[in-house]
């Protein structure tokens, strides 16, 4: 009976022990003939619910993904199951393992890899300001930098300009960071409200709360409601570059390897073009050289 005991106790403390998390991605997507996909169902034009289905740029990407895996791996029949998640909880659901790639491009931030990994880049992020379609000509002009006879320095009019205008911004997060060193750099006391989401911040915007929304380009770009899309204007400058990718478990390097291969399959086809094009307009030659230079060599 002693025995007995043992070696249940034996196969108790080997079932306790979890394999490592690049075997058991990949082994489960073998094992199950399934993968588990997530979304966000209204952060268009990146993850959004259609119809019947999810749909975006993020989810037509990871279709992509999908369709080389099943060459990979040898899995003709692999099925995609589609799990909705929120911008809140996206990186616990990849950490409890119910969803094993995330399909809303996502900023790999030092802040975001201490939760998770990324795949190589799908999506060219940064921060872009917000205004309203009727703002004036010289903060636009300020804001996408074509003042160039005009600098802003300390005391300069665009700097007067800058302090005089109400901002808007996610508190803790990167763009927060980003936009309290620029004002402290040019020496602007600027107006700063804090708003709760995305979505707050672009309607403050829209009552003349704010003037200027600052935020992640792709997290703007799923956040503006398509029936005020005219009343707004995303000025046409980059004021930080950062790239975004798919999500997935940390310490998978297997399945990583495994998407990234994927993905460098899928960016010179003219099929991704076709795919870019649905939802960003054609794929200029910045786009294609941002893509060009985040493809490994074989």
């Amino acid at each position: 009976m002693r025995n007995k005991s043992l070696t249940l106790l034996a196969f108790a403390a080997l079932a306790s022990v979890a394999l490592p998390a690049s075997a058991g991605t990949l082994d489960n997507i073998k094992s199950t003939g399934h993968i588990r996909l997530g979304y966000v169902p209204d952060a268009k034009p990146f993850t959004s619910m259609g119809a019947s289905s999810p749909e975006g740029y993020g989810v037509q990407v990871c279709e992509a993904v999908v369709g080389q895996l099943k060459i990979q791996l040898g899995l003709p029949s692999l099925t995609v199951d589609w799990i909705a998640v929120s911008i809140e909880n996206r990186f616990s659901q990849i950490q409890t393992g119910n969803i094993d790639l995330l399909c809303l491009p996502t900023s790999d931030s030092l802040s975001n890899r201490d939760q998770v990994s990324f795949s190589l880049p799908v999506f060219a992020g940064g921060n872009r300001a917000v205004i309203r379609a009727d703002a004036s000509a010289a903060l636009r002009h300020t804001l996408a930098g074509e003042r160039a006879d005009k600098p802003v320095w300390r005391g300069s009019p665009a700097s007067k300009l800058l302090s005089e205008t109400t901002y808007a911004v996610v508190p803790r997060t990167s763009t927060e960071a980003w936009l309290n060193e620029r004002g402290a750099a040019l020496g602007i006391k600027a107006k700063v409200t804090q708003v709760a989401d995305y979505r707050s911040g672009l309607q403050a915007v829209l009552d003349r709360k704010a003037d200027v929304f600052f935020g992640d380009r792709q997290l703007i770009l799923g956040a503006i409601d398509p029936a005020k899309r005219d009343q707004l204007v995303i000025v046409d400058r980059l004021f930080t570059h950062e790239q975004a990718g798919l999500a997935l478990l940390r310490n998978n390097d297997d399945f990583r390897l495994a998407v990234d291969t994927a993905l460098s399959n899928i960016y010179p086809s003219k099929n991704f073009a076709d795919l870019f094009a649905r939802w960003f307009g054609p794929l200029d030659e910045r786009a294609k050289t941002f893509f060009m230079w985040n493809t490994p060599g074989k």
